[in-house]
């Protein structure tokens, strides 16, 4: 993320303060990755590309945030081969839509 432009900082947590910030953020089970934090109002969980994340702070939708669910190969930091895999735009309502696909 640094590289890509932003700044960030990291903060260690145990287990059950992640998933309190995933539950504030309203991050249901099947869209958790391994990697949650905030940027513009909006959550980013998982291994979302930082261009994705450029793009979400750029158009500003109506939304809670971005995600990539799991870990997938071929994501940010998951290695440089993986199967394709799509970043979903998280409504206001929890309902998702693809918002980029990769790989």
């Amino acid at each position: 993320m640094i590289s890509a432009g932003f700044k960030a900082s990291v903060e260690d947590v145990d287990y059950d303060t992640l998933q309190v910030l995933k539950q504030k953020h309203g991050i249901a089970p099947e869209l958790a990755g391994c990697h949650t934090t905030s940027v513009g109002g909006y959550f980013v969980e998982g291994h979302v590309p930082a261009a994705d994340i450029g793009r979400l702070l750029s158009e500003k939708p109506v939304a809670r945030g971005l995600t990539a669910p799991g870990m997938p190969m071929g994501s940010p930091g998951m290695g440089p081969q993986g199967d394709p895999y799509d970043v979903l735009l998280v409504l206001m309502d929890g309902s998702t839509q693809v918002f980029a696909t990769h790989g």
